[in-house]
């Protein structure tokens, strides 16, 4: 079975503790809050990469502890 982003992301939120989920919630608020600025696709684009990149953080870490 060929798994989603979306499934990914899920996986990925149910592996978090609870200070990274505050973290994603406050880095969540902050992108909402720069909703209105001029740029918006590129502030938009950014958000999506520091979003991968934590993602990737979070699988690469997890590779670790069963290793």
């Amino acid at each position: 079975m060929k798994h989603s982003p979306k499934l990914a992301i899920l996986q990925s939120l149910d592996a978090m503790d609870q200070l990274q989920m505050e973290n994603v919630l406050d880095y969540i608020k902050s992108v909402l809050r720069n909703s209105d600025s001029a740029d918006h696709k590129s502030f938009k684009k950014e958000a999506m990469k520091e979003i991968r990149k934590a993602l990737r953080q979070n699988k690469s870490s997890q590779n670790l502890q069963f290793v």
